[in-house]
């Protein structure tokens, strides 16, 4: 009966200590699984505006925000709006390139009517009516993302690399706001070269908007950065 009682007790002291090797596991892994999650959702983020661009290009040979032949009866589509500074710089449709600043709040931006042209073209959902106060997306952590087009001038580029006047590359840019640290350095692992001060990925403290971010090499993980990726 006693050897028949120790072996019952060693039973119930291993499957305690398992349980509780689990559970120490979870408390672990945890914060990290639900950061990858979050990654995971931010890099999504990054991925889809450039398939919402050449998927409206496919459809209609031209770019959202950019759409020079929307607003009337024959149109592609009737109901959309062009934004309203034509010449300024943050509106020229047709030539190409999405105006504006990616962060900008006005129907003065091809960055602002670029979400309006790709919801009524069916690419994504969201409100089309430009003021209502959920009309600008947000990203997997709630704070702001955009697309603006890509230029070699430092004083109209999103982010510039910490070394040298070095605007980041790419036809069209897309920033995403309000990303910790941590998950901006996983973000340029999984999606560029791993050094947010270079590449076509890189991150920063965010600026008013039209003012350009300089290139964090080291971030805090616990500090909010602006992470911009050329496409």
């Amino acid at each position: 009966m006693k050897n028949k009682q120790i072996g019952n007790n060693l039973v119930d002291t291993s499957i305690a200590l398992s349980i509780i090797a689990l559970l120490l596991g979870a408390v672990i892994k945890g914060p990290e699984i639900v950061d990858s999650a979050k990654v995971k959702k931010l890099a999504t983020d990054f991925r889809n505006i450039p398939v919402f661009l050449n998927s409206y290009h496919s459809m209609y040979k031209t770019y959202p925000g950019d759409d020079a032949t929307i607003g009337t009866a024959n149109s592609h589509l009737p109901n959309a709006t062009q934004c309203t500074a034509t010449g300024s710089g943050g509106c020229i449709p047709g030539d190409g390139r999405i105006e504006g600043n990616w962060n900008d709040i006005t129907q003065a931006s091809e960055s602002f009517v670029f979400w309006q042209h790709i919801r009524l073209a069916g690419l994504v959902s969201g409100s089309t009516d430009l003021a209502s106060p959920d009309y600008l997306p947000q990203n997997a952590v709630g704070r702001e993302i955009g697309v603006q087009s890509g230029t070699s001038d430092v004083t109209k580029t999103p982010i510039n690399a910490t070394t040298g006047a070095n605007p980041i590359k790419g036809a069209f840019v897309v920033c995403s706001q309000g990303i910790m640290g941590k998950l901006a350095k996983m973000l340029d692992i999984a999606m560029d070269d791993g050094n947010t001060a270079t590449g076509y990925m890189m991150a920063g403290i965010p600026t008013a908007p039209g003012t350009p971010m300089t290139a964090v090499a080291t971030l805090n993980d616990s500090t909010l950065y602006t992470v911009c990726m050329g496409i």
